[in-house]
């Protein structure tokens, strides 16, 4: 017999029980535990969802008969009963994830109500008609939809001919007799889409109810947002069966969101908003737009102050951020929510300096409350302030930073279009759950109703994207895909630009400036980097990068792609008359006008980063790069031929044409690239190397400092070819330095991308100062897959039918290439103790691969500037959580 204990009462459990209650269960059982006012409620577990999932949806043995004896309990706490006559119970039933999952699961409220209890409902609520209809209409359309599946607009278009029948705008403007008939038309609706099988037994309806939420943990928004986040659909929901408070009894009854700090600034100050007359589901669907909370002061004095006071409670208790749901009835306050607020990058930041300064958190606290990921946000562009364009609309600065893109008008075409590259706005009347994965990919979000704390809003913010919430007189027409604002209509081909930060709209597209981090970012970074083993560099090609790098907290250079500093029109004629050259005479020509052109360049960057290390890795081209396209060269002779060209321009072409196909490698990026081709064209490291010491020399003479020389050569299989290029570079560097009759420190290392120097990592070491893991290659060559096409390709699949967990260019594939990592590291140091490692594949910017390099034991990573700042904070967590 199963043991299992599946349901919990309130007063069972507190916060520590969240991965079996939930975090709505375990918050509601912790503020009753503290004394806030919380409706009683019983909660059925996440093991509950779990087994019932992994039970071909069939519930487990001993759970309905749990339900009902928590029903049971729940009834005779109350005093009151489901389904009774005399002292109806209502309750509703809400999912409560683990990890927070705003609007992306599904919600019952006022079940209980009945044909036989709506008029005692009425009779205990003094007689209000109006409310107990209310309530039943309600109930009808949300346990329609969400249990029997019932499309939304049948219940949304007998709604609005209602409205529109009584000649108003508002569903509170409908009274009592109009909401009679119209839940009497709810119900005709939902007889007729069930073939007359609507259930009227509220235990059953509670059962159903339950189950439906279970069913929405594998919905498809639910499944994009889980998939977005990294949150396990294994850890199931809880649900919550609470008895029922109301908001919508009258003027002197209200419900609201509110954060106890702006979750846009991070400032401590009111906010949050409120409907009089109405349920918690108007405030945050954005049906009906919401009053500041400010404004509730004068309308419900003493409810409001309470509220105050709770408000500050719950933060200090939790030490965090609060976001808050509360239903006010009849002037009497109730609790139904709190969770740690999702708020800005710029917020989160804030928040955590705030609490550290007030000493409701330690600076190890504010470090580990801090996603790294979101660190993303902060580096989001803004307005140019010098530009004087005036705004179309105003509306609420929901989720900030500035956007510009081409308007889209559903969220399967904004996901369309903007994983095609495209940049775009979202525009919609209101966003629901549903357009998650149209939210996610855009530039930003532009609706027409809803508020601060609407679904839009709250899910921008938590992601980081611009979104400008319930712009007033916006028109939107979703079939001619147009929006009409101040006389002026839009379409999917007009550009738009949104100010998140003030609310503002422009048409067309303003010129964007970066941020500017503030004193609060600087003192998060320097706690991070006061805490974290991890050294932190930048990839750059440049001295604009490398100066945006070092801005950025890096403490040098990881990576600097020479190859990258030919790709320029002026420069790729010289570097094709090295590759093509016939001999060495040919071959020593190009590269004298390659070498200053090389100088330069490092001169730009040792400039950036005099005083810190940079490592420079050595031309490391699949030859193609470089070369004509085969075909087009092909066509170019053929071309020439049928007009008459020349014997003299033919001849040239020709030749081309031989060579290109001498060259030609069915598969360039395995084939005669990085140390291959010094291999076989020595001059090539000997003139790359002494480019870099005679430029780290000019620095060193014209800077007073110069940086530490870090000579990197690439994808070396076999410890001789590692020996064979050490001795080119140092010979070149050491003849160098006695020209120009001076000493310079400076280290030859390699860099680790192909399985075999992992393996072979000992032997590799005894000619290598440093180790630095190229993990871009290594995956591709770890693997066995193209990153082009396979990103292209499978890997999308891959990843959204779960195969995979995460694409392995984007987040390191631990169990596989991170051994070939750690067998690197280990077998490496085995031979030189003191061995340096670090990695430079953009992996070096990944919080979950930071995580993993800080276990190994490299000394640093290294990744692109703007994600330097991530990088920090990265290796401070993992220091603090793993030692």
């Amino acid at each position: 017999m199963n043991q299992t204990k599946y349901v919990y009462d309130l007063n069972e459990g507190d916060a520590s029980l969240k991965p079996l209650l939930g975090g709505k269960g375990a918050n509601l059982a912790e503020m009753n535990r503290i004394g806030v006012p919380v409706p009683d409620a019983f909660t059925v577990t996440t093991q509950a969802c779990v087994d019932t999932m992994n039970n071909n949806s069939e519930w487990p043995e001993g759970l309905r008969e749990q339900v009902e004896a928590g029903l049971a309990r729940l009834e005779e706490r109350t005093g009151k009963t489901l389904g009774s006559v005399e002292n109806p119970l209502l309750v509703s039933i809400r999912s409560g994830a683990v990890f927070s999952m705003p609007g992306m699961m599904d919600t019952i409220l006022n079940l209980g109500i009945s044909d036989e209890t709506v008029g005692q409902v009425a009779k205990l609520a003094d007689g209000n008609e109006r409310f107990a209809w209310d309530c039943y209409r309600r109930f009808v359309q949300m346990y329609g939809e969400v249990v029997e599946g019932i499309e939304p607009h049948v219940f949304e278009d007998a709604l609005t001919e209602a409205k529109e029948a009584k000649g108003v705008d508002n569903d509170t403007d409908l009274d009592a007799e109009d909401l009679k008939a119209l839940t009497q038309k709810f119900k005709d609706l939902a007889n007729e889409a069930l073939g007359g099988h609507w259930t009227t037994d509220p235990k059953e309806q509670l059962m159903r109810a339950i189950n439906a939420v279970f069913k929405s943990w594998l919905n498809p928004r639910a499944e994009v947002y889980r998939k977005s986040q990294g949150i396990s659909r294994n850890l199931g929901t809880a649900v919550n069966v609470q008895q029922m408070v109301f908001g919508n009894r009258g003027e002197t009854s209200a419900t609201g969101v509110c954060f106890s700090r702006n979750p846009s600034t991070g400032e401590k100050e009111l906010y949050g908003e409120f409907l009089t007359n109405a349920q918690g589901e108007d405030v945050v669907a954005g049906i009906r737009t919401p009053r500041d909370l400010a404004e509730m002061e004068a309308e419900l004095p003493e409810a409001f102050h309470e509220l105050l006071a709770t408000m500050d409670k719950l933060e200090l208790h939790n030490k965090d951020m609060q976001d808050m749901e509360f239903t006010i009835e009849d002037r009497k306050l109730y609790m139904l929510q709190t969770r740690n607020g999702k708020r800005t990058a710029a917020a989160a930041v804030k928040t955590a300096v705030d609490m550290v300064s007030e000493g409701l958190i330690t600076k190890e606290e504010a470090l580990l409350r801090i996603n790294p990921s979101d660190l993303d946000a902060l580096l989001h562009d803004a307005i140019d302030p010098h530009e004087t364009a005036t705004a179309i609309v105003k509306g609420l600065p929901a989720s900030p930073g500035a956007a510009v893109g081409t308007l889209s008008f559903t969220a399967d075409d904004a996901a369309e279009r903007g994983k095609a590259g495209e940049k775009v706005i979202l525009v919609r009347y209101e966003t629901t759950p549903d357009d998650i994965h149209g939210v996610m990919v855009a530039q930003g979000v532009l609706t027409a109703h809803g508020g601060m704390t609407s679904h839009a809003a709250v899910v921008a913010r938590g992601m980081g994207i611009t979104c400008v919430a319930g712009a007033p007189g916006i028109k939107i027409d979703p079939k001619a895909e147009t929006v009409t604002i101040g006389g002026q209509e839009y379409g999917k081909g007009d550009t738009l630009t949104l100010n998140g930060s003030t609310g503002e709209v422009f048409s067309g597209a303003l010129a964007l400036v970066p941020p500017k981090l503030d004193e609060n970012f600087q003192q998060v970074g320097e706690w991070a980097d006061a805490v974290r083993r991890l050294g932190v560099r930048a990839n750059a090609e440049n001295f604009e990068d490398a100066s945006k790098a070092r801005e950025l907290g890096a403490e040098g250079i990881g990576l600097a792609r020479t190859e990258h500093m030919f790709m320029a029109a002026d420069r790729l004629p010289a570097v094709r008359k090295m590759i093509l050259a016939e001999n060495e005479e040919q071959r020593a020509a190009a590269l004298a006008e390659i070498l200053p052109m090389q100088q330069a360049d490092f001169e730009g960057i040792f400039t950036a980063m005099k005083g810190l290390p940079v490592t420079v890795r050595l031309l490391d081209p699949p030859l193609h790069e470089f070369l004509p396209n085969i075909v087009d060269q092909s066509v170019l002779v053929k071309e020439l031929e049928l007009t008459g060209a020349s014997e003299d321009v033919l001849a040239k072409e020709r030749e081309t044409l031989a060579q290109v196909k001498r060259l030609h490698e069915q598969n360039p990026m395995l084939g005669t690239r990085g140390c291959r081709l010094a291999m076989l064209y020595p001059s090539i490291p000997d003139m790359q190397a002494r480019a870099i010491v005679k430029a780290a020399l000019a620095v060193q003479e014209r800077e007073g400092e110069t940086v530490g020389v870090e000579i990197m050569i690439p994808l070396v299989a076999i410890a001789k070819e590692l020996e064979v290029q050490r001795d080119i570079v140092v010979k070149a560097v050491e003849e160098e330095l006695a020209a120009a009759g001076k000493s310079l420190d400076y280290t030859v290392g390699t860099m680790i991308e192909i399985p075999r120097a992992a393996l072979t990592a000992n032997e590799i070491a005894e000619h290598a100062d440093f180790f630095s893991f190229g993990t871009n290659d290594l995956t591709q060559t770890g693997i066995g897959i193209s990153r082009d096409d396979a990103e292209a390709g499978f890997l999308g699949h891959y990843v959204e039918d779960e195969v995979i967990a995460k694409n392995p260019f984007e987040s390191l594939d631990q169990e596989g290439v991170g051994q070939l990592v750690q067998i690197g590291v280990e077998k490496g140091r085995s031979t030189k103790a003191e061995l340096k490692t670090g990695v430079c594949g953009e992996h070096g910017g990944d919080p979950d691969s930071i995580e993993f390099f800080h276990k190994v034991g490299l000394n640093y990573v290294s990744c692109s500037p703007f994600r330097v700042p991530i990088a920090r904070l990265a290796a401070a967590r993992a220091t603090l959580q793993h030692g």
